[in-house]
């Protein structure tokens, strides 16, 4: 099918678009700008709420669990603070439990350094560990 005359983007056409987007784009700009802004703004807190759902812990202490051990991190600081329920009746087991808790956290620390392939043997191994102590503690908590 052959074009009508006049139809179709021509060079001579792109031409006359891009000096109609010259004379417009200064006006446009202090319109758009602050909207934009808001939207980027907006985005990014939606998505530190989002991440900090996940991760089960407040938005404003987001920022202390970052890295690809993050979930393991809000994990093991969780996990100690639930610690704390059981303190007056099992000091030993508290104690036995944090010094376990603290050899994790170094272990999903050192592993953001390593190859993938050995941080996520490492991470399952901690997240294995972890659902053994959790179940001990419910059992300790009488759930």
């Amino acid at each position: 099918m052959a074009r009508a005359k006049g139809k179709g983007f021509t060079p001579s056409r792109a031409r006359n678009l891009v000096g109609v987007a010259k004379v417009l784009a200064p006006a446009l700009i202090p319109v758009v700008m602050p909207i934009a802004v808001r939207t980027a703004a907006l985005v990014s807190d939606r998505y530190d709420h989002y991440r900090a759902s996940r991760l089960g812990v407040p938005v404003d202490q987001l920022t202390r669990y970052s890295g690809r051990g993050a979930a393991l991190h809000a994990r093991i600081t969780g996990f100690d603070e639930a610690l704390e329920q059981v303190r007056e009746s099992d000091r030993g087991y508290v104690e036995t439990t944090e010094r376990r808790l603290g050899q994790l956290l170094a272990a999903v620390r050192a592993s953001e350094r390593m190859p993938p392939a050995r941080r996520r043997a490492a991470h399952r191994a901690v997240s294995a560990d972890l659902d053994g102590l959790e179940a001990e503690l419910l059992t300790r908590l009488g759930v």
